[in-house]
């Protein structure tokens, strides 16, 4: 038995498997609870960016692949560059190896070609089949997550190919016409092929990835500014960096999601991939002293600073 069979035999036995080590470390799990969201990541600009949501069973990018998204079955890309794509591999290999099913990975469409090829080069180098379901996704189309959730593909303006994320839950309601109807009548009525309910969709969750601030303007991203938590870039946020740059780059500056206040909708709004060139007080300072509307519901995700 070579040393990853017997690594693997150890992990089934729930020794160091993702979720017995989620619950060794329980006490000192990492994360945040914005809304009714758990929200867990890590995100620094050019170094590494995966945002989980564990409840959701998903992940958005992964940079360098951190232990808490390995138990996560559903993974989001937002764009080719390596510290939102790079741990990708690793997050697959780790879930074969730990025994688990083969994850569902939903990349833009224009990148699906080059991911099969990345996945090929580290099949033949790894010696393992690093079996997972490869999706593309073009911007405005759709995938069912389970049941009450369904994500959709919205556009973000990087330099280059990107887009961001909605998740979407999906209820059924019944029709107006038939709410004073007893319990049998509506069992009658939906025996006999009648559609007594609507579909309701409601947005929860954007992830936009890297993106200039162009997104907030873009009409068809309404529901992106709507949605219960926006989890939005935010690379630089003082003067020292100005405006013009953060747009050479396809990143967002604070001052523009404070010229933008008024549009945001958000119930919460999280910001992510702040430059390396900050520290952790900078952060917080900025965050701290935003004026309304935006002061109270915006967090900043700090781990790693």
């Amino acid at each position: 038995m070579d040393q990853r069979t017997q690594d693997s035999e150890i992990l089934r036995n729930g020794k160091q498997n993702p979720e017995s080590a989620n619950e060794e470390n329980k006490n000192n799990k990492k994360g945040m609870q914005i809304d009714r969201y758990p929200v867990e990541g890590l995100s620094i600009g050019g170094h590494e960016t995966c945002i989980i949501f564990p409840t959701l069973n998903l992940a958005f990018d992964i940079g360098r692949c951190p232990q808490r998204a390995i138990s996560q079955d559903f993974l989001f890309i937002s764009h080719g560059h390596m510290d939102h794509i790079g741990g990708l591999p690793m997050y697959v290999a780790t879930r074969g190896l730990y025994g688990m099913k083969p994850p569902t990975i939903i990349v833009p469409t224009a990148i699906k070609e080059d991911v099969e090829k990345l996945f090929e080069v580290h099949r033949n180098l790894d010696k393992s089949e690093l079996k997972h379901n490869l999706i593309g996704l073009d911007v405005g189309e759709e995938f069912c997550l389970r049941r009450d959730l369904k994500v959709k593909a919205f556009r973000t303006y990087h330099v280059i190919q990107s887009q961001g994320y909605i998740v979407y839950s999906v209820k059924q309601k019944l029709k107006q016409e038939y709410l004073g109807l007893s319990g049998n009548e509506i069992k009658n009525l939906k025996s006999s092929g009648v559609e007594i309910t609507n579909t309701v969709t409601a947005p929860e969750v954007a992830f936009t990835g890297d993106t200039m601030s162009d997104f907030m303007v873009d009409e068809t991203n309404i529901d992106v500014l709507r949605a219960r938590i926006l989890v939005v870039e935010c690379t630089f946020i003082d003067n020292s960096v100005p405006v013009e740059h953060a747009r050479d780059y396809g990143h967002t500056h604070l001052s523009e999601i404070i010229n933008h206040a008024d549009r945001f909708e958000n119930k919460a709004i999280l910001l992510i991939h702040f430059s390396a060139r900050y520290t952790l007080e900078e952060i917080r300072k900025a965050v701290s002293t935003l004026s309304s509307p935006l002061a109270g519901r915006v967090f900043a995700l700090t781990e790693g600073f």
